[in-house]
């Protein structure tokens, strides 16, 4: 079975799902849905998209819901809740969005990958690449296709549209809290995310849904299938944030594995900027001795990637057993030379990015490279809010985190004792 087999097939003991939402018993005892699921993919996000729909069509088939010649059902189970909706360009560069099925009444998600640049087109015979402006031009023109007509609208952007400019320190643009107004006043009324890098943008729109998801849970899930020799205790294991940014990130990593936490300290050289940036003079440790202990470092993305691997090559003069990354989006914008040195030259074991953002051929082929899938998770947000369903539990992993290392190492005494 290839891992693509294995993402598709579900497996809900492994999702750490309770039996109450992979069953629905008590969601159709108690809800109804809001209206037929509509599931509109955005450029570049086709992949995860099939992911998702194949959850969900496999769940509500499963389901057999007594009621499901009711109206209340109708649209209910499907071959596919895909909508057939397309973004095109005109010679001159010019874009319009199209939706070819119909969409009235329906509970709408859109599906956006902002960062993804394997998208082009071409204007006055150059091709371009897509930028974060083009994708996010793009889901207004859906948006603006379908509003009017959608029962509820939902926007899934899982890298949050110009997330890094949240607030002011000179005179400068808002872009991400201008992004929020725009949406909603759109009519967008959900909007979902993971690790933005400040959720308290959420201000621009306090009256509005906005949740921000984090994927610690299929961070721990991977990192246990991919090794069957760590132990995820205070003796042999630490947690570590690359800069003072990441730390509420770091501390509850830390805390649900029961280890300790360390956190670097940034120093910039304020005083110049250089390509966009002040450049770092220097990474401080704080933290416990990590000699002879395996090390997770937590962030929320590897842009560049100087940051982890810096970090990474301190850790290692610290003596630090393996040194593993667990990164939200992996843009890797400088490409992915520097890690392939890194890795040979032991500097670090492997990297673990989500899904949730574009992944090259060439990054998913690399050896230090793991893939943490999200498909599974946004197709359980998905059928829960289509029944306006609770999902704390899904903003508090820590139950099915627990679980989930309980079977570890239950697993690992059992292999020992063989």
């Amino acid at each position: 079975m290839n891992d693509h087999e294995q993402i598709l097939k579900p497996d809900k003991a492994a999702a750490g799902i309770s039996p109450e939402f992979t069953k629905a018993s008590d969601i159709e005892k108690e809800t109804v849905p809001v209206g037929p699921i509509g599931l509109i993919a955005l450029k570049g996000t086709e992949n995860l998209a099939s992911i998702i729909d194949s959850f969900l069509v496999s769940w509500r088939q499963e389901r057999g819901v007594e009621e499901r010649q009711s109206l209340l059902f109708a649209g209910y189970e499907k071959d596919s809740y895909i909508v057939n909706a397309e973004t095109t360009r005109f010679g001159s560069g010019e874009g319009k969005g199209v939706i070819h099925d119909v969409s009235r009444g329906e509970d709408l998600y859109f599906l956006v990958d902002v960062t993804n640049y394997s998208i082009s087109y071409k204007v006055g015979g150059i091709r371009n690449h897509y930028s974060p402006d083009d994708h996010y031009q793009d889901l207004k023109r859906l948006i603006s296709a379908s509003a009017g007509k959608a029962k509820r609208m939902t926007v899934i952007m899982p890298f949050l549209y110009e997330g890094r400019q949240h607030n002011r320190s000179e005179r400068e643009s808002l872009d991400c809290a201008q992004m929020l107004k725009e949406l909603v006043s759109m009519g967008v009324h959900n909007i979902i995310t993971f690790d933005a890098n400040d959720p308290r943008v959420q201000n621009a729109i306090p009256l509005h849904s906005f949740d921000n998801f984090s994927p610690t849970y299929q961070y721990i899930k991977a990192m246990c299938r991919n090794y069957s020799d760590i132990d995820f205790d205070s003796e042999h294991l630490t947690v570590v944030s690359p800069d003072e940014g990441g730390m509420r990130r770091a501390i509850y990593f830390a805390n649900v594995l029961g280890v300790d936490m360390g956190m670097f300290y940034v120093r910039k050289d304020y005083s110049q900027v250089v390509n966009g940036k002040n450049p770092v003079i220097a990474h401080e440790f704080l933290g416990p001795d990590v000699s002879g202990r395996d090390v997770i470092i937590v962030d929320d993305m590897i842009s560049s990637g100087d940051t982890v691997l810096d970090v990474a090559q301190h850790l290692k003069e610290r003596n630090a057993r393996r040194v593993f990354a667990c990164v939200t989006f992996g843009l890797f914008t400088n490409g992915l030379h520097e890690f392939d040195e890194a890795y040979k030259n032991g500097i670090i074991d492997k990297i673990f990015t989500t899904n949730l953002v574009y992944q090259s051929p060439e990054l998913l082929a690399r050896e230090w490279y793991a893939n943490v899938n999200m498909g599974k998770y946004i197709a359980l947000l998905i059928d829960l809010l289509n029944h306006d369903y609770s999902i704390s539990k899904l903003l508090n992993p820590t139950d099915r985190i627990n679980r989930l290392l309980t079977a570890y190492r239950a697993k690992r005494k059992e292999d020992a004792a063989q």
